[in-house]
């Protein structure tokens, strides 16, 4: 004799609520690999580095405090409260000098 009850069954509501959450599952999982795939193949130069030339000469011998790049041109803002544009190739664009505003 076999005594062991028989498995009972999810009650309807509980089944359909564990197909929803498989189908949710399912769904999430093709969403976030889509969206890495997209960032993978859709940031153009992503992986390149910028274009650096090899020596900067600041002048009056100032020291660099910030320094930001564009796809043309790089600013150096120095302590003497100047911002140097150079080219990539190193040489100087144009000097600014930041005046102060009086309060």
């Amino acid at each position: 004799m076999d005594t062991t009850p028989a498995p009972e069954s999810l009650p309807p509501s509980l089944a359909f609520l564990k197909w929803l959450v498989i189908v949710l599952m399912v769904t999430m999982i093709v969403g976030v690999i889509t969206v890495v795939g997209l960032l993978v193949t859709r940031m153009p130069g992503a992986s390149t580095e910028p274009l650096l030339p090899s020596e900067i000469k600041l002048l009056n011998g100032a020291t660099a405090v910030a320094v930001t790049m564009h796809a043309d041109w790089i600013a150096v803002v120095t302590s003497d409260n100047h911002i140097q544009i150079f080219n990539h190739d190193g040489s100087l664009r144009q000097e600014l000098e930041i005046m102060s505003v009086a309060e």
